[in-house]
């Protein structure tokens, strides 16, 4: 049987933190952030992050918790909120995800399941590749490896035409490979 969890979503400034937390005191619930900048260590500016009268009523999770200068990804996100919605849901309280980072979201809905590689300087080397040799090198690279996924991406995205190239060398997937069976589990939630 499916453990429950409910997720509020929306843009900054939409009444997301107070609902959530009538949420999770009326069903006996803890909140679980969604959003990509709240994580992060005195970052308080701009972020809405929850006051701490706020914080106070409804215990919070995956606030604040990580330093600005860590590499922090999406997956690492979802490993951090799965564990924080077993240990709300094993003393049986609801989990409430609360959030405006809609990947954050749709990763822990949909249980997308990511390829595991070491960390190397693949990423770096591919960036100085793109400043000395120009981006549309390493975008018609892309296209020979993973045309679908070249062509949904425009040839001045360099982050995510760099990252295509750094999974694919990494673990020998490309990008459309992963997605095809990245969502193959379905989510215990």
């Amino acid at each position: 049987m499916k453990k429950k969890a409910v997720a509020i979503v929306g843009p900054t400034a939409s009444g997301k933190t107070s609902l959530s937390i009538e949420i999770a005191k009326k069903f006996n619930g803890e909140i679980v952030s969604a959003d990509s900048m709240q994580i992060y260590k005195k970052m308080n500016i701009a972020t809405a992050k929850p006051s701490e009268e706020e914080m106070a009523e409804v215990k919070h999770h995956l606030i604040g918790f990580v330093d600005t200068d860590d590499s922090f990804s999406v997956a690492r996100y979802k490993q951090s909120a799965l564990e924080a919605m077993d240990k709300i849901s094993a003393e049986s309280k609801l989990p409430v995800i609360v959030g405006g980072t809609g990947l954050y979201v749709d990763t822990l809905v949909k249980n997308t399941e990511f390829l595991d590689y070491e960390k190397s300087d693949i990423r770096e080397k591919l960036s100085e590749r793109a400043n000395n040799e120009g981006i549309e090198v390493l975008y018609k690279e892309l296209e020979h490896i993973d045309p679908v996924t070249a062509k949904r991406l425009h040839l001045n995205d360099q982050k995510r035409i760099i990252r295509a190239l750094e999974l694919y060398y990494s673990t020998g997937k490309t990008i459309t490979e992963q997605s095809e069976v990245s969502h193959n589990n379905e989510s215990k939630y």
